[in-house]
């Protein structure tokens, strides 16, 4: 070996103060990484994995007087509570032993690299047959609060759903501090028949679906309803107490009013993001949301009900105008089986089912407890129509049975006049990753393809959408702002928008046709909400920002009274690109990285009132 041409010898030739600064150099970075290293293991150490089961399966279950055959997780209505930190990881294994197709989606989970456990059917996986089994896998990163977790096949998360609980990172605390109790509260809606054969009648009939029978605290409907007051959930405290309230609306279609009998309830955080703490009466979530709140037991002991009932902003459209109730109890209350008025639960006030004027004040109280990070060079500017259609009898269909609409119609909607029609042999990501021809079309359109008085009198030659299954692309690492804009078509409404893998800033929010001369100036880029879910007003609109950061097939969708679909899906242009953003890799490893990492396209779509089931035989 020539050592005069040696790297190792050409280096020993250097001066030697140059060779000592570098030596000291190398140690104090070596040294530093060292340190730095040390002070990540304490958080690396933390974090752990949790094996759950999921058993999918019939079980009996009495409301109302009546039993039914109810598909449930591990024979649990609603079903189990995961309770994890941030950091944590999460595994669980569901086995179909129900005759339904199924597959779990973990609503609100960022889904960071993740996003085949999503839980979309045909978006993100294809459903789990009678008999098969899925295991999901995936992080919780950088959330912290209440998220929950639904079927998301047809009208199966009627009944099997339950709480998502994330706490802070060990050794970290709450913003706020810390309750002497937690408290999950689900709101659910109940059928008195079998949730699937309710969509499938609608299927049938082309008309709206029949609303719920009743809505349920914890899957029980509570005291004014038959047959129910001996299972009202209890909600103990002691005098003085802090308990801090995970109420998430577990509901299908309606949005909801939520109050506890005479007193405040403290917002602290919405969608696994802490808020600015503000104190209200009552809070408004649409199906999908959660909302944290501190309540203190500072009122002479007794009992209080825990009370939810609709907001239902659509005029005429028929709702459930029921009420659902909980108690909270005082430890030191008269006992109940004293009897006496003293043990009777104080009534709880709610607002009237159309007051659109609390729900507004509620939503547009949020905010981030500190400067956000919202996106201000937009890349991608979307303007989404949102709202039902109406599409004409076929010709031929006997108008008498399945024509049930208005008019000899069947209802419908759209996004943009596109209304989603869901695959059905292959998943959106499947396709993409296989490239599967003649799944889906990049041609979603950026805005609607005709611009009208979107909440006046719309002509009704735009009522009927067009059937397919679009995608829109959008690069990864686009900032995208989406005007989200309700629609009077047969009639406005409220509507609940979800968008799967991410979350978003609420930047503002009005009723009417959304002006960008005189709505932008509304703009709140300093402190707005980040949600995962948001509510666009009755006769309105919202506009939400995010960083299109997430690698996956995700999707928006609303979740409102009868499901509808729009469907936009976006995808990373490159692939390559991205993963070389991620970590620094050569071409050749690129190949063997891509294998292990099939998912190049996150998706968002948006449904909207008429279930996808509902979908395939409207067109």
């Amino acid at each position: 070996m020539n050592l005069s041409r040696s790297p190792f010898t050409q280096q020993v030739k250097k001066p030697i103060q140059k060779m000592a600064l570098s030596s000291i150099s190398t140690f104090f970075h070596l040294g530093l990484l060292l340190l730095l290293f040390a002070n990540a293991m304490p958080s690396l150490a933390s974090a752990k994995t949790h094996y759950h089961d999921f058993v999918v399966q019939a079980t009996p279950v009495k409301r109302l007087c009546n039993t039914h055959s109810t598909i449930t997780v591990n024979g649990q209505y609603p079903g189990p509570t995961l309770e994890v930190n941030n950091g944590d990881t999460l595994v669980v294994n569901v086995v179909n032993r129900a005759q339904y197709n199924v597959t779990i989606h973990w609503h609100g989970v960022r889904q960071m690299r993740t996003a085949w456990a999503d839980g979309p059917e045909f978006v993100t996986q294809c459903p789990i047959r009678p008999g098969g089994s899925y295991t999901y896998r995936f992080t919780i990163e950088g959330q912290e609060g209440t998220l929950w977790w639904h079927a998301h096949s047809s009208w199966l998360r009627a009944t099997v759903y339950g709480a998502l609980i994330i706490h802070p990172k060990e050794g970290s605390s709450y913003p706020f501090q810390k309750p002497t109790r937690e408290t999950p509260i689900l709101l659910g809606e109940w059928w008195n028949a079998n949730p699937i054969d309710v969509v499938r009648e609608a299927t049938r009939t082309g008309a709206a679906p029949n609303v719920s029978d009743a809505y349920t605290i914890n899957g029980q409907p509570g005291d004014f309803y038959n047959c129910s007051s001996a299972d009202t959930v209890i909600v103990p405290m002691d005098a003085g107490e802090t308990n801090l309230l995970r109420v998430v609306n577990s509901g299908l279609n309606q949005q909801l009013f939520f109050t506890v009998a005479n007193h405040k309830l403290t917002v602290v955080g919405a969608d696994a993001s802490y808020l600015k703490p503000f104190t209200t009466n009552v809070i408004m979530l649409g199906p999908g949301q959660t909302t944290d709140v501190l309540i203190t037991a500072d009122q002479p002991p007794a009992r209080y009900y825990i009370a939810a009932r609709a907001y239902a902003s659509a005029q005429g459209a028929p709702f459930d105008n029921t009420t659902t109730t909980a108690i909270l109890e005082y430890k030191t209350a008269p006992c109940p089986a004293k009897g006496g008025a003293s043990s009777k639960p104080v009534n709880a006030s709610l607002p009237k089912f159309n007051d659109t004027a609390t729900a507004t004040a509620f939503t547009t109280s949020l905010r981030s407890p500190q400067k956000a990070e919202v996106p201000t060079d937009i890349d991608e500017s979307l303007f989404f129509t949102v709202g039902l259609g109406i599409n004409q009898c076929p010709p031929g269909a006997n108008k008498a049975s399945t024509c049930q609409g208005p008019n000899g119609t069947r209802f419908a909607a759209s996004m943009n006049n596109i209304s989603f029609v869901l695959p059905s042999n292959f998943s959106l990501l499947q396709a993409h990753h296989q490239g599967i021809p003649g799944v889906f079309t990049t041609d979603f359109p950026a805005a609607p393809p005709v611009k009208f008085d979107y909440t006046g009198n719309v002509s009704q030659s735009l009522w009927q959408p067009v059937p397919a299954t679009k995608v829109y692309k959008l690069k990864y690492g686009a900032k995208v702002q989406v005007v989200l804009q309700g629609t009077s078509i047969f009639t406005a409404e409220n509507h609940p928008i979800h968008l799967h893998g991410y979350d978003f800033y609420i930047v503002a929010e009005g009723f009417g046709n959304f002006n960008p001369q005189k709505d932008t100036a509304k703009f709140n880029l300093v402190d707005p909400p980040m949600r995962n879910t948001a509510s666009v007003p009755v006769g309105g609109w919202a506009v939400i920002r995010f960083v299109a950061d997430n690698p996956g097939t995700e999707h928006i969708k609303s979740l409102d009274r009868f499901w509808l679909c729009l469907s936009a899906v976006s995808r990373i242009n490159s692939a390559k690109d991205f993963f070389t953003y991620q970590k620094k890799i050569s071409a050749e490893d690129f190949s063997e990285v891509t294998i292990k990492h099939p998912s190049f396209s996150y998706a968002f779509h948006i449904l909207s009132k008429i279930d996808v089931d509902l979908l395939r035989t409207y067109f």
